[in-house]
């Protein structure tokens, strides 16, 4: 398990719990992608872009606001030419940086991650990758073992479906093989005729497959969720009280600030300034959180739960 960086957990404590802000700022930094994966949304909304200028700007008003996260995400990041300078500015800003991408431009794009604290890659299948995103195991794992070698933590994010159930276990010794952490989260169907191939079919056969990682999971295996998560994911119960849009800020790739992945209302736009955004949308996002019947993305989860200080999360929850 890692050491929790004192520092750090004051420095966002302080932030969400007296100042009460968010602390990570979660950008769609741009809308292209070089897949079209079903079961995501997020290729088919093809818009406008934030200019490095924009971007920067934003970074400045986000570490004045407090921020000390900074997380490149959506559509696909590395096809984006100035990701190395965002990223730059933000670790010269004092945040720490991480990235989310499909893998597939790792090798050719790694001496342009030199900046970069945190990456995760969407590994959803061995076998199955082929068939659920339309590439190959070998087409990305190549990349991931050159971050290790670089000293980037890596993350490999599953998202469990009914084309994976029987990998999910051959993931984690890959995981384990080539020095990386694992994630799951079972599929969000934010269109239910995308993905209907994907849906689970067998219940049993499902909680079997959870059974397993939790199993693992107490048995030491590199996995970063919590068994408090895997157990509410194995019953398909999002028992827990999300705070997401308490603790990230979502900020589109056109500068617009939106409450979490879910519901994408947007509260307002950067450029009018995040802490006056952040201020006078206070009752909306209450309203939009309250009303939310939860989503089970594991990192609204798993935070969401830090947040509330739920002691075995506390202990095994091992991400950031």
């Amino acid at each position: 398990m890692r050491r929790i960086d004192p520092k750090l957990m004051m420095r966002a404590v302080w932030q969400l719990r007296v100042r009460r802000r968010p602390f990570v700022l979660s950008h769609t930094v741009n809308t292209a992608c070089n897949l079209r994966c079903s079961f995501c949304p997020h290729w088919r909304r093809r818009g406008r872009e934030m200019r490095l200028g924009e971007i920067t700007g934003m970074l400045d008003d986000a570490s004045r606001f407090g921020i000390g996260a900074y997380n490149a995400w959506a559509t696909e990041p590395l096809l984006r030419d100035d990701l190395p300078e965002i990223l730059r500015h933000a670790r010269s800003l004092g945040m720490i940086t991480s990235l989310v991408t499909n893998g597939i431009l790792l090798s050719e794009r790694m001496n342009d991650l030199e900046s970069l604290n945190y990456l995760t890659v969407s590994v959803d299948g061995i076998e199955s990758l082929r068939e659920i995103r339309g590439i190959d195991i070998d087409e990305i794992v190549d990349g991931i073992v050159e971050a290790r070698r670089m000293g980037i933590e890596v993350l490999m994010n599953c998202v469990i479906s009914d084309k994976n159930l029987e990998e999910l276990t051959s993931l984690v010794k890959l995981a384990r093989k080539i020095d990386a952490w694992i994630s799951f989260e079972p599929l969000h169907e934010f269109d239910e005729t995308e993905c209907d191939d994907l849906r689970i079919r067998d219940m049993e056969r499902y909680r079997s497959a959870i059974g397993k990682l939790i199993d693992l999971k107490s048995r030491g295996a590199p996995i970063i969720n919590s068994i408090t998560y895997l157990r509410m994911i194995q019953e398909r119960d999002p028992k827990f009280r999300c705070h997401a849009a308490d603790l990230i800020l979502h900020v589109s790739a056109d500068g617009r600030i939106y409450v979490c992945r879910v519901h994408d209302e947007p509260l307002g736009h950067v450029s009018g300034g995040i802490s006056d955004v952040w201020r006078e949308s206070r009752e909306m996002r209450k309203k939009v959180s309250e009303g939310c019947s939860g989503c089970m993305f594991f990192g609204y989860v798993e935070n969401s739960l830090l947040y509330e200080m739920v002691p075995e999360v506390m202990m095994h929850y091992e991400w950031m």
